[in-house]
């Protein structure tokens, strides 16, 4: 008899999303995939995640973990193939995370939207965010990776964030001056795993044929 399958509701263009789905398939660990809109969320999500935001996995157990962290953590404890749980530099790793998701992604959030923050221009905002994409150079000039000469959950849980702030404007990112950390952004857009992180899925409605992912 087949196991049931983890329940993984996503969003194609979340960097929550995306790092969820990462560690996933660095776990090699499949999930029923149910993409969603957000202007258009499933009740079967709302009723196990009322806040109502991606990703959101419901294990087969029935119990269901809300942040991506907590997903891509639990996940690669399941399994862990290629050590992105590096015990040498996890608690670096963790720490470098909470940057990204505090500090860095408050200044993202201003630098994307800043007709709706006023009290300071867009390249402001960005400059007060490149603080971090500073302290990712320095790592990168060390090691191919943040933490070293392998991927660690540190590189899957911050590249979708940089990834967002270089595309707010492209031309000026690639202007700047990170060229290590232009290339590792470089490298993981082209990396065959995010590739299949982004592959497009029509959103999920109630009867459905089951979407595995991986496939």
């Amino acid at each position: 008899m087949t196991s049931p399958l983890h329940r993984l509701y996503s969003f194609r263009r979340c960097p929550y999303a995306m790092r969820a789905r990462l560690g996933l398939l660095f776990a090699e660990l499949p999930v029923a995939l149910r993409e969603i809109t957000l202007k258009n969320k499933p009740e079967q999500m709302l009723e196990i995640s009322p806040k109502g935001t991606v990703p959101v996995l419901q294990r087969a157990d029935g119990t269901v973990i809300e942040e991506s962290l907590e997903i891509m953590v639990w996940a690669l404890e399941q399994q862990d193939p290629q050590g992105l749980l590096d015990e040498n530099v996890l608690s670096q790793a963790h720490a470098l995370i909470e940057q990204n998701d505090s500090e860095f992604k408050h200044w993202l959030d201003r630098y994307k939207y800043a007709d709706r923050h006023l009290e300071m221009t867009q390249t402001a905002y960005r400059q007060r965010g490149e603080a971090f994409l500073q302290v990712l150079e320095e790592l990168l000039t060390k090691n191919a990776y943040l933490l070293g000469s392998r991927v660690t959950i540190a590189d899957i849980g911050i590249m979708p964030f940089v990834r967002q702030f270089a595309h707010v404007d492209r031309d000026t990112f690639y202007s700047l001056p990170y060229p290590k950390l232009q290339q590792w952004l470089q490298n993981w857009l082209a990396h065959p795993l995010f590739l299949q992180v982004m592959t497009k899925f029509q959103p999920w409605q109630e009867g459905d044929a089951v979407v595995v992912f991986p496939s």
